[in-house]
């Protein structure tokens, strides 16, 4: 069960202004490649432009990290656990979601020359993508993941350590990111389960949340917080990813559409319609 003592002063001493340049230099960096794909793209097939909702979506992921990893609620995060459990939220379920509707992989494709496309397209069709794609595996690192981190010495363990603190960040963002591309994600996979199937895995992230979230309200967890700031976070937890999860599923209802291709014709490639167009013309000689 947790106490009702503050956070640990080695958590509420940021490392100073590296904290807050090396994230957004890091986000303006990603934001400006990706929009330099998109100019490429323009480029590359005039006629197929890539749509700027998913520019505007994927932005809108950068956005949502730069309020996570900087001031004012970063440093706060640092102090008050409510703050870190809204920009928990941010990093690993709302910004996400926003970046994986963003499709930049299919933008990559679009962009990359015929032969680095199809290297691509054989990493994304090799057995570990196809494991680390599947449902259970993104939901044991999203969610699972939450258990050991607020019921166990980890949470500060993590928190007492620079290199701890960011490696927890990364984990949120990727966990998060790997869950909302296997449920809704746009780009290519190598399987990816019906649409029934990823709502009962979305339904299981959902009972999850709740749980641990009543758990963390009921104040057992290894948390060294007041009690109201742990309470507090544990209703930002419960009703901020009820939301975040329903605008997960929001989007894969959105974004589905019936398969008609076969198992082997997974990937829509840019070069794929001129292979078939050679192959239909080999075969009428």
């Amino acid at each position: 069960m947790g106490h009702a003592m503050p956070l640990h002063d080695a958590h509420a001493s940021p490392s100073g202004w590296p904290e807050t340049v090396a994230p957004a230099l890091g986000l303006l960096l990603t934001a400006g490649a990706y929009l330099l794909l998109v100019r490429r793209a323009g480029r590359r097939n005039p006629a197929r432009r890539w749509r700027r909702w998913r520019t505007a979506s994927f932005l809108s992921g950068c956005f949502l990290l730069a309020l996570a990893l900087l001031p004012p609620l970063a440093p706060q995060a640092h102090t008050d656990f409510r703050a870190h459990m809204a920009q928990h939220l941010l990093i690993g379920m709302y910004a996400p979601l926003a970046l994986v509707l963003g499709a930049p992989a299919t933008l990559l494709l679009r962009t990359l020359p015929t032969a680095r496309g199809r290297q691509l397209t054989t990493v994304l069709n090799s057995r570990p993508a196809q494991v680390l794609a599947h449902p259970a595996l993104a939901l044991l690192l999203s969610t699972g993941s939450l258990a050991p981190l607020y019921f166990t010495p980890l949470y500060h363990a993590t928190a007492g350590s620079p290199v701890g603190h960011w490696l927890l960040h990364a984990h949120f963002l990727l966990s998060g990111y790997l869950f909302a591309y296997v449920i809704a994600g746009p780009d290519p996979t190598p399987s990816r389960p019906g649409v029934r199937s990823r709502l009962v895995y979305l339904g299981v992230a959902i009972a999850a949340h709740a749980v641990l979230s009543q758990l963390m309200y009921g104040f057992w967890v290894e948390i060294d917080a007041p009690i109201d700031q742990v309470q507090g976070a544990a209703e930002i937890m419960y009703y901020g990813g009820d939301i975040a999860e329903l605008l997960l599923a929001a989007a894969l209802v959105a974004t589905w559409r019936p398969a008609h291709r076969t198992a082997g014709a997974r990937l829509k490639l840019p070069w794929a319609r001129g292979e078939r167009r050679c192959r239909a013309k080999a075969g009428s000689r």
